[in-house]
């Protein structure tokens, strides 16, 4: 079971992560989780999305009665609803939708996990965020202040004050999850948009690796329950006591630029094995004249990238350990584990073993849903000239 598959630790320099509590077969799901915490990523997505499971709305909607601004698909999701101060706030005679695009975001996840019920929100306020994040725009006293004026004064939740909203903040930044729009070919990966977001109690101690060795799914528009729960699988085997991780973005992205989106939205730098080695790089054609390092980046990213750090990776590419930077997996990771398909790059896992045990040998990228046959992906000239595209 996926239960059973993850143990909670402290980690030197990590803060608190998951391990592998026992051995992993490529491909099992490791974790299943229901959101603790859900909220639209915009008010502009109000109207093409369910405001209570974040299906995709058809014109056959339900508008909410109180506020008219959300709609849900289905009577069971107007029976449950949105949170009940997101929907006075938009009740409110335009306030939230007049405040300024940057301050939207914060708004609504405040107005959500306001409405918590107290256990939750004790849950919500448990978990880790980062000792130092570089300053933004989005100051917590004048977030509060805005809050003060969206919600009616006699639904004004208990504790309300600036020291719980700007800790509240915190937890979103570090531990919140994207639910992607659909999946568009036509819309290049940087400008694909958020939904709704979500925050996972248990999947928010995954930490990021930029060559993991497992990655999310989120599955929004299948029907039935639990279309917003996280679901978590196995890149490859994973062996018992190494830790789990995610990649926090597209694992194609050059060294300077996965270092300054972790240093600006987690507060850290990244000392991985891949960006040990890329930096190596970096500072080698640095002392050689060439510039920042990025064309070295880039013409790897061709052949295919790596992940450093895992063991399953390192015994699966079988030359080799850690002791040379030559040997480092990046061709393989890259042709093996990103998809190719368009300009979607996003990670291909392989679906869940048999119930005996038996790989899968198909692949299925996390983004665009492609699916693709193991021998496609490993055939020799097939992943170089695919990554061209």
């Amino acid at each position: 079971m996926a239960g059973d598959a993850l143990r909670a630790a402290d980690l030197p320099g990590r803060g608190r992560g998951l391990l592998a509590a026992r051995s992993i077969r490529e491909g099992e799901v490791i974790l299943t989780e229901q959101p603790l915490l859900l909220y639209p990523a915009s008010l502009a997505s109000l109207p093409s999305f369910c405001s209570a499971c974040f299906r995709s709305l058809s014109a056959a909607a339900s508008p909410c009665p109180s506020c008219r601004a959300a709609g849900f698909c289905s009577p069971s999701c107007a029976a449950a609803s949105h949170p009940r101060l997101l929907c006075a706030a938009l009740s409110g005679g335009g306030n939230l939708t007049s405040a300024a695009e940057p301050h939207q975001e914060p708004l609504l996840f405040l107005l959500s996990a306001y409405s918590l019920p107290e256990p939750s929100l004790r849950v919500l306020l448990s978990l880790s965020s980062a000792a130092t994040l570089p300053p933004t725009d989005q100051d917590p006293g004048s977030l509060h202040a805005m809050m003060a004026a969206l919600v009616p004064p006699q639904m004004v939740p208990p504790g309300f004050s600036p020291d719980l909203t700007a800790a509240l903040l915190s937890k979103d930044r570090t531990n919140s999850f994207s639910i992607m729009e659909p999946y568009r070919p036509e819309v290049p990966q940087p400008l694909r948009k958020a939904r709704a977001y979500a925050v996972y109690p248990r999947a928010s101690l995954l930490n990021h690796d930029c060559l993991p060795n497992a990655c999310h799914f989120d599955y929004a528009d299948r029907p039935g329950p639990g279309n917003t729960d996280i679901v978590v699988r196995a890149l490859h085997d994973i062996t018992e006591g190494r830790e789990v991780c995610l990649s926090y973005f597209a694992a194609n992205w050059q060294y300077k630029d996965r270092q300054q989106r972790l240093l600006e939205d987690y507060g850290f730098r990244c000392e991985c094995e891949r960006c040990q080695v890329e930096s190596k790089w970096k500072q080698d054609d640095d002392s050689d004249g060439g510039g920042d390092g990025d064309d070295t980046m880039e013409e790897e990213e061709e052949d295919g990238g790596g992940e450093g750090g895992d063991d399953g990776m390192e015994q699966e590419e079988g030359d080799g350990g850690s002791d040379s930077d030559d040997d480092f997996p990046h061709s393989y990771f890259f042709v093996r584990y990103l998809c190719n398909h368009g300009e979607c790059y996003g990670m291909l896992a392989p679906l869940p073993p048999s119930p005996n045990g038996e790989p899968s040998h198909v692949f299925e990228c996390n983004v665009c849903g492609n699916l693709k046959n193991e021998d496609e992906i490993d055939a020799p000239d097939g992943g170089d000239s695919s990554m061209a595209d």
